[in-house]
């Protein structure tokens, strides 16, 4: 809950402090630019109160890592929903309204996660899960967007030290195995999730799980 809480912080006071011409500026999410990534952001922290409100009686069929569908195919920016995203950030015109937005639903769903029992049960897109494992889940949607979201920005603040240690763990539990010891967090996690590609070093470093990347969460 902590994590989720200070991740999400981070990834909003980035947001916070981005310059308007940062907004035209590609994110490291194919297709998008940082003003649809943070249009995202404004969606994500709608679902976050969504689900946080949607009790559940059944029992978890997902966990804070089983929670990730992983595809093997990186995105080409053409689905229809990405799409959307677009024309929604576009909207907005001005970024200071992106921020406005985000600030606004961004605080709420924060507050609502720090108000949350973790024990309680929660449904989203059909699946259960206790609402501890489902903010836990977000942990590794903040990290990544947050290096998303800097991905083309110069002295931009990274997402915190312990966020990525975290968000690397579930990963490698879903890859199956460990990425290199040798490997920072940050490196990690770009090259297991298929943001940049492996150097030839480092698919010998890989060995065997070279062949599985990318793991694309969605």
């Amino acid at each position: 809950m902590d994590l989720f809480s200070s991740s999400w912080a981070a990834l909003r006071a980035a947001v916070a402090e981005l310059r308007d011409q940062d907004f035209e500026r590609p994110s490291g999410c194919t297709g998008w630019l940082v003003r649809d990534l943070v249009c995202h952001l404004i969606i994500d922290a709608q679902d976050v109160l969504i689900t946080l409100v949607t009790p559940a009686d059944a029992e978890p069929t997902r966990n804070a890592v089983t929670y990730w569908n992983v595809a093997g195919t990186p995105p080409t920016g053409d689905d229809p929903l990405d799409a959307l995203i677009v024309r929604l950030a576009a909207a907005y015109e001005q970024p200071w309204l992106l921020k406005f937005h985000l600030d606004d639903v961004g605080s709420a769903a924060g507050r609502a996660a720090e108000l949350a029992d973790p024990g309680v049960r929660v449904s989203t897109q059909d699946q259960v899960l206790t609402a501890g494992d489902y903010l836990s889940a977000y942990v590794l949607e903040w990290t990544l967007h947050h290096l998303d979201l800097i991905a083309h920005l110069q002295d931009a603040a990274e997402p915190p030290t312990e966020s990525l240690s975290r968000t690397r763990e579930m990963l490698e539990e879903i890859a199956g195995e460990p990425f290199p010891a040798s490997w920072s967090d940050k490196d990690a996690l770009l090259v297991g999730t298929g943001r940049r590609a492996p150097t030839d070093a480092e698919k010998t470093e890989l060995g065997e799980l070279a062949a599985k990347l990318p793991f694309v969460l969605g």
